[in-house]
């Protein structure tokens, strides 16, 4: 890849055996978090707040220049600074199995389930897995700057999404006019939610802006704080907040791998144009739900367009200007085009490289066996378990198991 700094942070979902209900996920997340850094020693503990919501000890840094925290009672992870997609999906798996590791070493597996995704079947809640990229202080960082990241991010979600079973409830939403901030106008909605067995993205419905400042509850596309962390004359950073955890090395991969090479498209003047999303919020949502997989969008322009072709008219612009320029770039070029040329057709041909279409064919798989409908609830505890990280109890690493997933190289 080019020069870049990117990472990512994980928020984890902590399951707790009704058998151990004093056991709360935070209570559970404060002593994993000082098992590691007290016990383990593999970092230093912050000595000063860095932040009003961030007092000392709440976090510190790891040997492996990663970070872990307890954020709003979630357990965090945040990759080091990577600037290979090797290292950033080293250090992502890293992550996942320090924290797995740390509950087995406390003798808490058989109470205690750390789950990579990004919802609460239950309480609606969400947790985040949010990108970073490093930009050129020059990045057109406007709304028609910006213009042409977004319909690539609405769509990357047909090989980066991890699917969930069913829907949330309806999300408040606001946005900034002028210095007041009010309420948005209502976004179409689903007619009828209980026809949506099954999603694509699971971070789709609890977005809800193109563009916004704050993080917690109105999240948008794009986060548009300007907190570079690195030299603010240089730089600026570019924060995500829509993306899925992803179990798939390549989908990981691929989810970093074509973002950043969109933005060099964009720092270079190369982007494609006319591309620009006529209601980009519905436009998320609309994909994650649409039971056909037709992935229609519709443009400003009036224009109707698949996803799949949107895409395509991306990867055509990077593989004019960027092909050739490192390995990882054209490992990205092949990739992308495969995952995207396989999704023309049966879903099943890119099982065990994108998540959604992974745990769709184990779900369908086991309801077909077992005669359920979409309601049952059994299936939303299997959509939990293709994310536990316990290596003999995860669907993901069932599959794995099988052959059927395949590992950036």
């Amino acid at each position: 890849m080019p020069k870049r700094i990117f990472g990512l942070e994980t928020e984890y979902g902590l399951l707790i055996n009704q058998e151990r209900p004093e056991h709360s996920p935070s209570w559970i997340a404060h002593r994993l978090r000082d098992h590691i850094f007290q016990v383990q020693q593999r970092g230093v503990l912050d000595l000063h707040h860095r932040g009003h919501d961030e007092p000392p000890g709440n976090g510190g840094f790891l040997t492996n220049a990663g970070r872990i925290c307890v954020d709003m009672g979630h357990l965090e992870f945040a990759s080091p600074e990577c600037g290979t997609l090797v290292d950033l999906v080293a250090s992502d798996r890293a992550g996942d199995q320090l924290l797995q590791k740390a509950i087995q070493m406390l003798d808490l597996s058989d109470h205690v389930s750390l789950i990579k995704n990004n919802i609460d079947h239950e309480t609606d809640a969400t947790f985040g897995s949010h990108e970073n990229y490093l930009v050129t202080r020059s990045f057109p960082f406007t709304r028609r700057g910006l213009g042409t990241l977004i319909p690539f991010l609405v769509t990357r979600q047909i090989f980066t999404g991890a699917g969930r079973v069913g829907t949330s409830s309806t999300q408040e939403a606001w946005v900034q006019q002028g210095s007041l901030i009010v309420p948005r106008p209502g976004l179409r909605d689903a007619d009828n939610r209980s026809q949506i067995p099954y999603q694509i993205s699971q971070r789709a419905d609890h977005i809800v802006n193109d563009f916004f400042e704050w993080v917690q509850g109105n999240r948008a596309i794009v986060n548009t704080r300007d907190e570079p962390l690195a030299d603010p004359n240089r730089f600026r950073r570019i924060h995500l907040l829509l993306g899925d955890s992803n179990m798939a090395e390549v989908a990981t991969a691929l989810k970093i791998g074509t973002t950043a090479l969109v933005l060099q498209l964009i720092e270079e003047r190369h982007a494609p144009s006319g591309l620009e999303l006529l209601e980009p919020v519905e436009a998320l949502q609309e994909i994650s739900r649409d039971q056909q997989r037709a992935w229609l969008v519709t443009l400003e322009t009036g224009k109707t367009i698949s996803a799949i072709d949107l895409q395509e008219q991306y990867l055509e612009a990077v593989r004019r200007h960027c092909r050739g320029q490192d390995e990882e770039t054209d490992w990205v070029l092949k990739e992308w085009e495969s995952v995207l040329t396989d999704l023309r057709g049966d879903y099943a041909n890119v099982v065990g490289r994108v998540d959604w279409a992974s745990k769709l064919w184990l779900l369908e798989t086991f309801r077909e066996e077992e005669g359920l409908d979409w309601d049952d609830p059994w299936l939303k505890s299997l959509d939990l378990e293709y994310h536990n990280l316990h290596p003999q109890r995860g669907l993901f690493f069932a599959l794995q198991e099988q052959g059927r997933s395949e590992e950036r190289r």
